[in-house]
C-alpha cells in the first residue's frame, strides 16, 4: 500500500516528496517537506552493477600508486547495502568486481615491480570486533602504533596474488557474518562488515635504497538504521540495532563535525565514541579516497529513513580530504648486501630464461627482439659487480 516518494529527476538529482501533505490545507502550503538533493551521481531502483563503474572503478589505479581509498554503503536497514556491496552470485557486487579489476591491472603492472597483496576481512557486531576469516580468534582489540594510525591486534592477513583464492576467502568471511530475520528484511546484516586489501610494491631490481609504495582499499558494508516500530525487534535484536544506530549516531555526528570544520560552527571531531569511526577516521576525514553511495528506499512507509539519510548524505558532500601517497624509502645495512646479491642473481637467471624463451619462439618462425632483455642482463651484470666491489 505505500506509494513511491523519492524520485530520480536527472543523474544528479534526487526529489524526496512528503506523503502526508495535503494539497486542501492552504494554510501549510508554505510548509512543504519536499526537499530536492544534489549528488555526484543518482541511480533509481532500476539501477543493476553498473553502479560500480560510476563510484569505484577509479579508485582502482590510485591504490595501486599507493594511495589509500575507501567505499562505503550507508542507508537504513532494507535499503539494498548488502546487496550493493556483495551482490549475488549471478552478479556480483563491488566486493567482487573492484578484486577483479585490481588483480587485473597489478598483472598488467607487475614487469618491473614486485607486488604483493593482503587481504583481512572482519566485522563489528555489539561493538565487538571479530575476524570473519578465523573467527576462532574470538574478539580483537584496537590498538594505535606510534605512527597514530589504528591498528587491530591479531587480525588475521591473508596474502596472495590469486584472485580466486581472494574470492573462496571472502565466499567463507560472508559465511561468517552475522545475519537475522527482521520485519523489515529476510537477510538484515546484524554488523559492520570491513574488508581491507593491502597493495604493496617495490622495484624487481635491488639497490641499496629501495622505494616501497602501500595502497591500502577499504570496503564497508556497514549496517541499517533501526527502528524498533518498524523492524519490531525484540530481545537480542532489539539489544543489536541499538549497538548498531549508536555507531551509526557516531558515525553521523563525525559527518557533522567534519562538513562543519573550517567554518565557524567548527568543532571537534569525536572519532572514539565507536569502534566503527575510530576505523574509518582516515576515510572520513584523514588521507584517503573516499566514495559514500547512500541507500535510500523509496517507499512512503520509509520516508523518515529516507529524509534523515539524505540529509547527512547531503553534508558529507562538504567534507574534504587529504590525499597523499603511502611511499617509503628503505635503505639496506651493510650486512644485508649478501642477500640484494642473491636477489640480484636470481634476477639474472629469470632474464636468461626469458631469453631462452626468447630464442625458442624466434626459432618457430616467430619475430622476437631481444636486443632489450640481453640488455638489461648486461646492465645488472655490471650492477652486480659494483656493489660486490662495493
Amino acid at each position: 500500500g505505500a506509494t513511491t516518494v523519492a524520485h530520480k529527476i536527472d543523474r544528479q538529482m534526487v526529489v524526496l516528496m512528503d506523503p502526508c501533505e495535503d494539497s486542501d490545507n492552504f494554510l501549510r502550503s508554505n510548509r512543504s517537506r519536499e526537499k530536492t538533493y544534489m549528488f555526484d551521481v543518482v541511480f533509481d531502483y532500476t539501477a543493476t552493477q553498473d553502479v560500480y563503474v560510476a563510484t569505484t572503478k577509479n579508485l582502482i589505479d590510485g591504490v595501486i600508486a599507493g594511495y589509500n581509498a575507501t567505499v562505503f554503503a550507508y542507508g537504513p536497514t532494507g535499503a539494498g547495502k548488502t546487496y550493493t556491496m556483495l551482490g549475488l552470485d549471478s552478479e556480483p557486487g563491488i566486493y567482487i568486481r573492484t578484486l577483479n579489476d585490481l588483480f587485473r591491472a597489478i598483472e598488467d603492472s607487475t614487469e618491473d615491480l614486485d607486488c604483493s597483496v593482503y587481504m583481512s576481512y572482519i566485522e563489528i557486531y555489539n561493538e565487538m570486533i571479530r575476524d570473519m576469516l578465523n573467527p576462532s580468534s574470538g574478539y580483537l582489540e584496537l590498538r594505535e602504533d606510534a605512527k597514530g594510525e589504528i591498528r587491530i591486534a591479531g587480525i588475521t592477513e591473508f596474502s596472495t596474488c590469486n584472485a580466486k583464492e581472494i574470492m573462496a576467502l571472502l565466499t567463507k568471511g560472508n559465511k561468517q557474518r552475522t545475519q537475522e530475520s527482521t520485519a523489515a528484511n529476510k537477510t538484515s546484516s546484524r554488523s559492520h562488515a570491513i574488508l581491507q586489501v593491502t597493495v604493496k610494491q617495490k622495484s624487481r631490481v635491488k639497490d641499496i635504497n629501495e622505494e616501497v609504495r602501500v595502497g591500502k582499499l577499504f570496503m564497508v558494508d556497514l549496517a541499517g538504521t533501526e527502528r524498533a516500530s518498524q523492524t519490531q525487534n525484540r530481545g537480542k535484536r532489539m539489544k543489536e540495532g541499538a549497538h548498531i544506530n549508536r555507531s551509526l549516531l557516531a558515525l553521523a555526528n563525525c559527518i557533522n563535525a567534519l562538513s562543519e570544520k573550517g567554518g565557524k560552527g567548527a568543532q571537534f571531531v569525536n572519532y572514539r565514541d565507536s569502534k566503527l569511526t575510530r576505523l574509518l577516521k582516515d576515510a572520513l576525514g584523514g588521507n584517503s579516497r573516499t566514495v559514500m553511495i547512500t541507500h535510500i528506499s523509496p517507499a512512503s512507509s520509509n520516508f523518515e529513513e529516507s529524509r534523515n539519510t539524505l540529509v547527512y548524505a547531503d553534508k558529507a558532500k562538504n567534507i574534504r580530504t587529504k590525499v597523499k601517497r603511502n611511499l617509503m624509502n628503505v635503505s639496506y645495512h651493510l650486512a644485508q648486501y649478501t642477500r640484494i646479491i642473491a636477489d640480484l642473481r636470481s634476477e639474472i637467471d629469470r632474464l636468461c630464461a626469458k631469453i631462452d624463451q626468447q630464442s625458442q619462439e624466434q626459432q618457430k618462425g616467430e619475430k622476437a627482439d631481444i636486443r632489450e632483455i640481453q640488455g638489461c642482463v648486461q646492465f645488472v651484470c655490471w650492477y652486480l659487480g659494483t656493489v660486490a666491489d662495493k
